[in-house]
């Protein structure tokens, strides 16, 4: 039997999350990079987003790190319209209602937020704001995952996303991968910068 092999992606904006589509959208496999069969993206980034996305030929990540009873921390740079006020911060971090599949409200789990600058690592958009409309920058770590959760949260505190990176789970951070870059690393590297 084939060892499993583990990969780091850095999801361009655009893209969607899967290797199979019935829709003619840009997919993983488009990447320069020969991925093996059965390789899988572990969790997903919507179209729209981009950032660190974990593959594998390991079936059994996804419920390791996203169902497992240790929460693991994942971090995303938010750029969103306007200037955000510390209110808004707080309210974030505090645990915020957002909208839930059933047409209810959830209340997220307390988190870590901050008005950040953007980093330098991280290249800009196609898919620039006006020049003149102002910004902000946010960092949000989560060790939740609900449906397009930070959206709706940046939605909840009347703010618009403009941009959305996930720059790392856990300890693997995209930082030093450009945009559609695949680095792959060892098993044991994976699982002890996943601590799974």
């Amino acid at each position: 039997m084939q060892p499993h092999r583990y990969f780091m992606v850095h999801k361009p904006i655009d893209m969607v999350s899967q290797f199979i589509s019935s829709h003619d959208v840009p997919l993983l496999g488009s990447l320069d990079f020969d991925f093996p069969e059965g390789s899988h993206a572990i969790g997903r980034l919507d179209k729209h987003s981009e950032g660190l996305l974990l593959v594998t030929t390991n079936p059994k990540v996804t419920r390791l790190l996203f169902h497992g009873k240790q929460p693991h921390a994942r971090r995303y740079l938010v750029q969103v319209n306007n200037t955000v006020k510390p209110a808004s911060v707080a309210a974030l971090a505090n645990g915020i209602a957002i909208s839930a599949p059933d047409g209810g409200k959830y209340i997220t789990q307390p988190c870590l937020v901050d008005i950040v600058d953007k980093p330098t690592y991280i290249t800009d958009s196609p898919f620039r704001p006006h020049p003149n409309q102002q910004s902000s920058w946010l960092c949000i770590t989560l060790t939740e995952g609900k449906f397009h959760q930070v959206r709706k949260m940046i939605a909840a505190i009347r703010h618009k996303c403009l941009r959305l990176i996930r720059i790392s789970i856990e300890a693997l951070s995209v930082e030093g991968l450009a945009p559609g870059e695949v680095k792959e690393v060892t098993e044991e590297y994976f699982f002890e910068q996943l601590r799974l």
